[in-house]
């Protein structure tokens, strides 16, 4: 009865042990592959858009067009600036349809403009009002990276800030 006892104590003793090890194993390897350290190094390249405006003069008509000389594709916006006195007398005109007024003055180009490429023209006319003295037009343009939505739908972003990570987001 003596070696029973022990064998089934043993066996007892075993099967505990056991099983402390299996339930205080889970949390030992939640602990273990929660914390990792990793070594070496990879280049990583970000695309950026980089838009230029291109623009001529004829016949009192700034044509203005933005190209993406970047790496990725953008959205584009466009505004001119004028003397005070000048500035109504600004008129816009898109023979192609593809850009539209913002309540913010600018206008938007409403396709993707991918990398090598560049928009549709816009037509800025100038108004001199009659007045001799001289004056200049200047156009404004902006670009935001493409963004898409769950659907895969793209959109532009024109709240969008970048933290240059040296006190302050650049807009």
């Amino acid at each position: 009865m003596k070696k029973c006892l022990n064998r089934k104590t043993i066996g007892m003793a075993a099967a505990a042990l056991t099983l402390a090890a299996v339930v205080s194993t889970g949390s030992a390897m939640a602990y273990f592959t929660t914390y990792a350290q990793a070594g070496g190094g990879a280049v990583v390249h970000l695309g950026f858009s980089q838009t230029v405006p291109e623009e001529t003069v004829s016949n009192w008509t700034k044509h203005v067009t933005v190209k993406n000389t970047g790496e990725s594709e953008c959205y584009v916006r466009v505004r001119a600036f004028a003397g005070e006195s000048y500035q109504a007398a600004l008129t816009y005109r898109d023979e192609n349809g593809k850009w539209t007024p913002g309540k913010d003055g600018c206008y938007y180009y409403s396709d993707v403009v991918r990398a090598g490429e560049q928009s549709g023209e816009l037509l800025i006319g100038i108004d001199n009002l009659g007045k001799e003295e001289s004056f200049n037009v200047i156009v404004v343009q902006e670009a935001t990276p493409v963004l898409y939505d769950a659907a895969g739908k793209p959109y532009a972003d024109w709240d969008m800030a970048f933290d240059s990570g040296e006190g302050g987001a650049l807009q």
